[in-house]
């Protein structure tokens, strides 16, 4: 360990960067380049300007150089093979998925080669009666259940996006069905990970797809939320769910946040079994009538969904509305049909664009936070209360099941004064969610955004122990750099 903290000061942070002709930051040399075809075939290689820069950002608002080439792998061998020419050149190493981050996590900071990896993009193993599927890194959760559709099986990890799974691996994410279902960090049994030398790491041994285990660290769990800083995933073994027998949704609107937010409190105090709850302001129940042409009352709102059988459901649909309406809920109404529920959640998982909407011309930058779910009430009022004293125009929404929301921002980005207003307004929310005893990101990472928060929330043996996992896994620091730590 010593021997790896010494080397990984002496690379430091930002290698040299001796791959690039005459040793300027942006160029590749013929060289090298020549070396990234002749792994992956000429047409698998790009340094194009205009492929570059489409690869050096995400959603968020977080810009910087694009990479200096992208390659497309086709199998783990190449991925392996890749790894292990540019680790051995000095050459930074972006892995990129569907593009879908929200915290800069693809953003080339040091230039170096992006590997996007939907190319592969196969099912490899689907175990229906061990509920359990491997999946490449180019599989979408919506291309896996469309395959799952006939098995009586679904993945219901569900961040929004049609991300691809490896990626919601590697960000840690979660959603909508995370109350029900958990998060990634619960449905990932095993991982196939190359590592920066390009060695090949199967975090719970080779083929193993088992339920539970006391074997040993948990790797898995490490690569779980890594943000691509320790190694490239290129497989994951994830856990199935049986489907549910009937679905049925419910919206309310509410005379308050508070009222909103306690009915939450009490939805889950009285144990019952909500798949989905999530809340959306008054501003995005005003954006989503407008982009999504809904007919909701323009109020704090909940969506609830229930899954389960139809005794069951309407026993739990009963609870959820005694109880809302114990809170002042009105306009209390349910759907059972399929279109009808698959309107209702299409505006949800639109609401980043119909927030948009209402300011043409601006761009969004969105944050999230999670607390424990006895300071939801309070947090997300004074997030209210600030966004109107700081003049910013906003929406508040989020799987408050979980305890988990989000702010969309909208700002103007040639209004340095606006920008800064922002910035400060993430960071003021970061800081009382982690005074609240909560995280600064529930689910869309640390990324570029959020690295003094990190520090703030994991304090400084925390982060110390970081950094010596990152140096003993990629000494030279090459592994997507400078996101996390």
């Amino acid at each position: 360990m010593a021997n790896l903290l010494r080397a990984a000061a002496t690379w430091g942070l930002f290698p040299w960067r001796g791959y690039c002709s005459g040793g300027t930051q942006g160029e590749l040399s013929k060289g090298f380049v020549e070396a990234l075809k002749a792994v992956v075939g000429s047409s698998h290689v790009s340094t194009a300007v205009a492929v570059r820069e489409q690869h050096g950002h995400d959603e968020s608002m977080h810009r910087c150089q694009p990479p200096d080439a992208v390659v497309w792998p086709q199998n783990v061998e190449q991925v392996s093979q890749l790894a292990a020419l540019c680790y051995s050149q000095g050459v930074p190493i972006i892995p990129f998925g569907t593009g879908t981050g929200l915290e800069g996590g693809v953003c080339a900071v040091q230039g170096g080669v992006c590997i996007n990896l939907t190319h592969m993009d196969k099912i490899l193993e689907l175990n229906l009666e061990d509920f359990s599927v491997v999946v490449e890194p180019g599989v979408t959760r919506k291309a896996l259940n469309t395959r799952l559709r006939d098995s009586g099986l679904w993945f219901p990890v569900d961040p929004g996006a049609d991300a691809s799974l490896c990626g919601m691996v590697a960000t840690g994410a979660s959603g909508t069905n995370a109350v029900r279902y958990g998060t990634m960090r619960e449905n990932v049994l095993n991982l196939e990970v190359v590592l920066p030398g390009g060695e090949l790491l199967h975090t719970a041994g080779l083929g193993r797809h088992f339920r539970k285990s006391a074997a040993g660290y948990n790797l898995t769990g490490l690569f779980v939320g890594s943000e691509g800083t320790l190694g490239l995933i290129t497989a994951a073994t994830l856990r199935l769910h049986p489907a549910p027998e009937a679905t049925v949704v419910a919206t309310c609107a509410f005379p308050s946040v508070r009222a909103a937010v306690d009915s939450t409190v009490h939805i889950l105090q009285a144990a019952v079994p909500v798949a989905r709850i999530e809340f959306l302001d008054d501003v995005t129940m005003d954006a989503c009538n407008k982009h999504s042409q809904l007919n909701c009352s323009v109020a704090p709102t909940l969506f609830l969904e229930f899954h389960g059988s139809e005794q069951v459901l309407a026993e739990q649909l009963q609870r959820a509305e005694e109880i809302t309406q114990d809170n002042g809920a009105f306009h209390f109404s349910s759907a059972k049909e399929a279109e009808e529920r698959g309107r209702l959640w299409a505006a949800r998982h639109s609401a980043w664009y119909a927030v948009l909407a209402l300011r043409p011309g601006c761009k969004g930058y969105s944050t999230d936070v999670c607390v424990p779910i006895s300071r939801l009430p309070e947090i997300l009022v004074q997030t209210k209360e600030d966004l109107k004293a700081r003049g910013l125009t906003g929406a508040i929404l989020g799987h408050v099941g979980d305890g988990n929301f989000h702010c969309l921002l909208l700002v103007d980005p040639e209004d340095p004064e606006e920008l800064h207003r922002v910035k400060a307004f993430s960071e003021l929310l970061g800081r009382r969610a982690l005074a609240l005893h909560g995280t600064c990101t529930g689910e869309h990472g640390i990324g570029l955004g959020k690295r003094q928060l990190l520090q703030e929330e994991v304090g400084a043996v925390g982060m110390e122990t970081m950094r010596r996992l990152k140096a003993m896994l990629d000494p030279r620091g090459l592994m997507n750099p400078g996101k996390v730590l």
